[in-house]
């Protein structure tokens, strides 16, 4: 008597990742839908030879929907939205395997791997000119003003020249880059009259002015690694007579009067003539006659 026995397979073995932790650099610029984990490197095998199923899920908040899978049953990792370092520099993501489809009434075995993924500052951003300032929320975009200085006709400062709001500086907001900064005068340098320091950024001069027309530099900060990484300031200098004395108070003591309830924008009035508004003059010695 011939008695054929057929074996059935029993679901009694989890699928098995070959590496269930995994740490991956990604630059801050990579390209979208670029592979970030290879299909081969994720892949989980069963002993039941079952179809394995995967799901990626992140366990960091405001991290969601930057990576994901190629398919349901293909665990290739791919970016699907741009990074941006400012935001978030890593994650954690949860690959599953499962050997039923998730909502599946058999019963099902599952395995885990964790991946840690570790954003890198790219060199993305030009050379920002302080002070500035941020447009709203962003803090991808610094927005700085023009500078400004002065200069007496016909004389020769030897010094840095003092600006407003301060001295020509500039960063490279890539911070963990750091890149070096180096300046230069593109325009508006009639006659050659100023140098800036390529380090510094000290603008000056390197002759006298003898017209009372104002100087507008234009002055580029770019990076030394990479020139066309650059932007550029407006730096207004203004020619003007020497002065040879401060201006002054031509009072010590200036007293006023106000009644209660008056709207803003109301005239303050003179403690010793109510009838008349209260002023603040001052004058100077080098003009006499202003």
């Amino acid at each position: 008597l011939e008695i054929l026995v057929t074996i059935l397979n029993e679901n009694d073995n989890s699928p098995v990742f070959e590496w269930p932790s995994l740490n991956r650099t990604v630059p801050e610029d990579t390209k979208l839908y670029a592979t970030i984990l290879a299909r081969e490197e994720l892949s989980a095998s069963d002993a039941d030879l079952d179809t394995i199923y995967y799901e990626l899920t992140t366990t960091v908040q405001d991290t969601d929907g930057y990576f994901a899978i190629k398919g349901v049953n293909n665990p290739e990792v791919y970016l699907q939205k741009a990074l941006d370092y400012d935001k978030f520099n890593s994650t954690t993501l949860l690959l599953y395997a499962r050997d039923r489809p998730v909502g599946s009434q058999d019963p099902t075995n599952t395995a885990t791997a964790t991946i840690t993924i570790i954003i890198e500052q790219s060199d993305t951003r030009a050379p920002w000119f302080l002070p500035c300032t941020f447009i709203h929320t962003d803090t991808s975009v610094c927005i700085s003003g023009p500078y400004a200085g002065r200069v007496n006709i016909s004389e020769l400062a030897t010094d840095p020249l003092l600006l407003e709001p301060g001295p020509i500086y500039a960063v490279d907001p890539d911070y963990t880059i750091k890149d070096r900064i180096v300046y230069s005068i593109v325009g508006g340098n009639t006659d050659n009259v100023f140098s800036v320091d390529a380090d510094t950024g000290n603008l000056t001069m390197n002759k006298i002015v003898t017209s009372p027309e104002s100087f507008l530099l234009q002055v580029m900060a770019s990076q030394a690694s990479n020139i066309r990484k650059y932007s550029v300031a407006s730096v207004e200098i203004k020619v003007i007579n020497k002065s040879n004395y401060p201006p002054y108070f031509e009072k010590g003591i200036y007293t006023g009067t106000v009644l209660v309830g008056l709207a803003p924008g109301s005239f303050v009035y003179q403690a010793e003539d109510p009838s008349r508004p209260l002023l603040i003059t001052a004058a100077d010695d080098d003009f006499p006659d202003v």
